[in-house]
């Protein structure tokens, strides 16, 4: 399960770390529908929501499907300009003049995507010149409730209507709140910026994937970048680039832009300290499945408060010693339990920290 990035070809000069204040209004207003994905953010969600506009208010849940769940390519229009290379703008406003410069078709297709179920990963029709895709695409906004089938009737009757929609929406939203948000955090995703830029001339590449997350790879003989996340999904960066673009509202949100014909995009998250390197999600899978079993959590019961011998634990569970063995190795492939050899004894225990790290590892897993 993985994101994987083609990058066969991919010229040096073609890869950016840079920052954009929309996608991180994206987030702002990812953080302000979802709360609970975000922590760490509680008291400032708490400020802007105590003061919004109850009229800029109705308008975010007029159309929160944009941003709810995650948040919608629209948020990154850079990605979608014709030539796959075009940089996010350096302030809010040239980002919306990019939003500007995607065909209805591309604007309509990033709206539905996650309302309609559209076609990310590979080309097909559009619901602006297919009908069966246009009648589709309404009977699925239907199924998510009245409003988002409202939304998606006007959008795909008018584009343009809804576009200048959007645009009103951001710029009401970064009068509101954004505005004040952005000059303190546009200084540390610069930095974060720079220090990328410095390790892709200085180390190159695998450095600055690594500095991103330990979660995102590169095989260089193979040419490919790998996103361990729930899913499998493939993009090129064919004749186009690569950008990193940090988020410090985002975390753990890591987003991996890879719609066909779009400018692959790593929306990564910068600012929360990480207690250790993340599982990946087949070590998540892992643990979690090691846990699952009633011997095993019984197991887990004696060495989470000491560590015993097998002999010990078989004779507690009245179990033999292979029996017991066979037990522990799925608990020590799973990285749950530590062995250490006191003379001729070899004592297991349980690794607490890892134990307890799993709902927060958990999380952090389905929402990268």
């Amino acid at each position: 399960m993985s994101v994987r990035i083609d990058i066969a070809g991919l010229r040096p000069e073609r890869i950016a770390a840079v920052t954009s204040p929309l996608a991180e209004l994206g987030m702002a207003l990812h953080a302000l529908s979802e709360p609970g994905h975000h922590p760490g953010l509680q008291g400032w969600v708490t400020g802007v929501t105590a003061r919004l506009d109850t009229h800029l208010a109705d308008r975010m849940c007029e159309a929160d499907f944009l941003w709810r769940s995650t948040f919608s390519d629209l948020f990154l229009p850079f990605a979608g300009v014709a030539g796959r290379s075009t940089l996010p703008g350096a302030t809010l406003a040239e980002d919306l003049d990019l939003l500007d410069k995607l065909t209805d078709e591309q604007f309509v297709d990033a709206a539905m995507e996650f309302t309609c179920a559209l076609p990310y990963g590979a080309q097909g029709p559009s619901a602006l010149s297919d009908a069966d895709v246009r009648r589709r695409a309404l009977e699925l906004a239907a199924s998510r409730g009245p409003r988002q089938v409202r939304f998606a009737e006007r959008l795909l009757a008018d584009p343009p209507r809804i576009r200048a929609w959007v645009r009103q929406f951001v710029q009401d939203c970064d009068e509101a709140f954004f505005a004040e948000a952005w000059a303190w955090l546009r200084h540390q995703l610069a930095a974060d910026a720079r220090h990328k830029t410095d390790l892709l001339l200085r180390r190159g590449l695998a450095e600055a994937l690594a500095a991103v997350s330990p979660t995102v790879t590169l095989d260089e003989d193979a040419a490919t970048i790998t996103v361990d996340k729930l899913g499998s999904c493939h993009s090129a960066t064919a004749d186009g680039g690569l950008l990193l673009v940090p988020t410090s509202l985002g975390w753990p949100h890591l987003s991996v832009l890879h719609r066909y014909g779009w400018q692959p995009v790593l929306h990564y998250p910068v600012g929360s300290p990480e207690m250790a390197a993340p599982p990946s999600v087949e070590q998540l899978a892992l643990r979690m499945s090691a846990l699952s079993h009633p011997v095993r959590m019984r197991l887990c019961r004696h060495l989470a408060r000491s560590a015993y011998t097998t002999s010990e634990l078989a004779q507690f569970h009245a179990m033999t010693a292979p029996e017991i063995s066979r037990h522990l190795g799925v608990l020590k492939k799973a990285g749950l339990v530590s062995t250490r050899r006191r003379g001729r004894y070899v004592l297991h225990q349980l690794d607490v920290t890892v134990v307890a790290r799993l709902g927060s590892d958990f999380l952090e897993g389905i929402l990268r």
